[in-house]
């Protein structure tokens, strides 16, 4: 079986130094930005089309551009890359939501896949009109996806539940194949709807021990519901030819830092409901000291960025090792991302995919040999 590795898409903007921002908190920069234009980020999701990425995370909230219209746009200028496209399914009903899929898979040559976002800060969800607390909003999640599986199904929908209330909702045609629901959270009411919806149940990047907690937790509860679902992982990565390069980069970044910007970030993340994000701060606790929290995972991306806030970081040979530990547990899908976008996608796709290719691990999703050596012309 091969791995799935997926890239990136920084809707918000990008930059040779950490770009901050999720959960609540604006986005800022600890460098010059490079704004996330149509042309930029297809530059970007090309590139990790090229490089053998399956897919493109790309996310939702107030801090970045609209996902959906994003990436229906950068499906024109690439002709594999799947789109894992973030959405609430608060803010919009569950028949449009199953429409726009069937129109997205149908239009972009069947590259759609969902990243089910339940929303984890109420400040957040009432900007946009929501008013549920979080507990609700799972309930209301539940609901959400029952009935847009159903219209998938082809299923004529009639559903009166205690947040969602549907009348004869049909679709005229549904998507094919369905998209797969990829799922995050961490706290119970999320493990509920992770075991009775999701595809793929993503957790952000812990020390091992910590997800395979996670990956049992998950395994239990979808047991009951008669259901299998697939894990993945989302990491930041610094991959270098050594691993003096890889956390010498490291140190860039932590260095661009200043203590009133991570201050005040970690003000507002404290103040988070996510159960993931309280989970990403204990890693750090708001210190610069100690970031390295497991080999060749490091934490620093947490102290000015909400959601996913680790990283690897190390040779291509170590990154590949760790990688190999977390598929050991039973994660079989890894979302990247680092900064700038574009070239951290270069130094993963170029050094550490081809090791897990000659390792059995990974292979080109369009049957492309990996990167190796050039031959010289008239050598011999």
């Amino acid at each position: 079986m091969s791995l799935d590795f997926h890239w990136f898409l920084p809707t918000y903007g990008d930059s040779r130094y950490l770009v901050g921002g999720g959960h609540g908190v604006s986005t800022t920069t600890a460098g010059g930005a490079r704004p996330a234009t149509l042309g930029y980020l297809g530059q970007i999701a090309r590139s990790a089309e090229q490089l053998g990425f399956v897919g493109a995370l790309t996310p939702t909230g107030a801090w970045c551009e609209d996902a959906w219209l994003s990436t229906a746009m950068l499906s024109e200028v690439t002709e594999r890359l799947k789109f894992l496209v973030a959405f609430r399914p608060g803010l919009l009903s569950p028949t449009l939501a199953a429409q726009m899929a069937a129109t997205f898979q149908r239009h972009s040559g069947q590259r759609l896949l969902l990243n089910v976002v339940t929303g984890g800060e109420s400040h957040e969800q009432r900007a946009y009109g929501d008013f549920l607390d979080k507990k609700a909003r799972y309930a209301r999640c539940d609901e959400f996806l029952s009935i847009v599986r159903a219209l998938w199904r082809g299923e004529r929908v009639d559903f009166d539940g205690e947040h969602l209330h549907v009348e004869g909702a049909e679709l005229t045609r549904t998507p094919d194949p369905v998209p797969d629901v990829y799922f995050g959270g961490s706290s119970p009411e999320a493990g509920v709807v992770a075991a009775r919806h999701a595809d793929v149940y993503l957790t952000w990047g812990e020390p091992p021990a910590q997800v395979a907690e996670k990956i049992e937790w998950i395994r239990g509860l979808a047991a009951t519901e008669g259901r299998k679902p697939r894990f993945g992982i989302r990491l930041h990565v610094i991959a270098r030819d050594t691993a003096e390069q890889a956390w010498a980069e490291a140190e860039r970044l932590l260095k661009a830092l200043d203590a009133e910007t991570i201050e005040r970030v970690q003000g507002g993340l404290a103040r988070s409901e996510s159960e993931g994000q309280r989970r990403m701060l204990e890693l750090h606790g708001g210190s610069s000291a100690n970031l390295e929290i497991y080999p060749n995972l490091w934490a620093g991306v947490g102290l000015v960025r909400g959601g996913a806030g680790t990283a690897l970081v190390g040779s291509h040979a170590e990154i590949a090792e760790r990688i190999e530990e977390y598929h050991a547990l039973g994660i079989d899908e890894f979302v990247l991302s680092g900064h700038p976008h574009l070239e951290e996608a270069y130094w993963f796709g170029e050094g550490v995919l081809p090791l897990l290719a000659r390792k059995g691990l990974w292979q080109h999703p369009a049957g492309a040999p990996s990167a190796g050596p050039a031959p010289v012309p008239f050598a011999s």
